[in-house]
């Protein structure tokens, strides 16, 4: 078995209900990658650039290792470009 690529994820398995929307503030070009859930916010830090969908893939990959479920179950939905970013979980 591999090594487990994040570290100290928040568990976020209640959001995992089928057409749920998830609401994400994205920080790219972070010094490492974290997910962060504070008063109902979601923070996801990213070392991925903004650029070619690189850092929106990397947030999905790392918000479905903390929903517990596959990244291609989540659909950008929101925010392609901006900071502010929406997933539907597809279930």
């Amino acid at each position: 078995m591999g090594k487990a690529k994040y570290k100290d994820l928040p568990d976020l398995r209640d959001r995992a209900q089928a057409g749920a929307e998830i609401s994400v503030r994205a920080t790219p070009k972070a010094a490492r990658d974290r997910l962060v859930a504070e008063d109902g916010l979601l923070r996801a830090y990213v070392t991925a650039v903004p650029e070619n969908g690189k850092a929106n893939a990397a947030i999905r990959a790392m918000l479905a290792a903390a929903m517990g479920v596959a990244p291609g179950t989540l659909q950008l939905i929101r925010g392609q470009t901006a900071r502010d970013k929406t997933f539907r979980y597809l279930g």
